[in-house]
């Protein structure tokens, strides 16, 4: 014997149109969950990395790093903690520059430096102080982020989808039970009479 899941010649009279509807629906969320999500997430993560990498690229293109001196200790009025050691401070830094020769900015160096240490200072273009271009691995984790973004998405969406139909067939199912049961309940419950 071969079982048909969704076929007309199992329908018995306790299956309503809602039940047939609610089944195809199960079905057409499943292959969209199966075929969409991952689609979504390639193409999501796809999209990001290039443009994440672009920037990376622009930003490597325009940005260099310097050698530079400290000049003067980072302001803190306490020595300190392991914790602020590791955070960056702003410090007064000199360095030469090959055009323009030797140059002072305010840049951010690590906060237990002394007057005297080197440190690196990244520069833009114009020679203003900057953040070091995005690596590699920043790049790489921002586009399977937005990937895993848009895949979680796409898949909260179809399920969403699949649950208000849900509902509605429920509701729909509860209409044709009553009005069915409208039709036949009298003929039961004054069987005996």
């Amino acid at each position: 014997m071969r079982t048909r899941v969704l076929s007309r010649r199992r329908r018995g009279p306790l299956c309503r149109r809602s039940d047939v509807v609610e089944a195809w629906t199960a079905v057409a969320v499943a292959v969209l969950l199966c075929l969409t999500v991952p689609l979504a997430g390639v193409l999501t993560t796809r999209w990001a990395y290039e443009d994440a990498r672009a920037a990376a690229d622009e930003q490597r293109a325009d940005r260099h790093r310097v050698r530079a001196e400290v000049l003067e200790r980072p302001s803190k009025a306490h020595s300190p903690t392991e914790s602020e050691r590791r955070h960056a401070s702003r410090a007064t830094v000199r360095w030469t520059d090959p055009d323009d020769g030797t140059r002072t900015a305010l840049a951010r160096v690590p906060a237990d430096v002394r007057p005297g240490d080197p440190v690196h200072v990244w520069l833009d273009s114009r020679g203003r102080e900057v953040l070091p271009p995005v690596d590699d691995a920043s790049v790489w984790q921002y586009g399977v982020g937005m990937g895993t973004l848009a895949a979680g998405s796409t898949a909260a969406v179809l399920l969403l989808a699949h649950r208000a139909t849900r509902r509605v067939a429920l509701r729909r199912r509860l209409e044709e039970w009553e009005r069915d049961w409208a039709r036949t309940g009298p003929l039961w419950t004054h069987r005996g009479v």
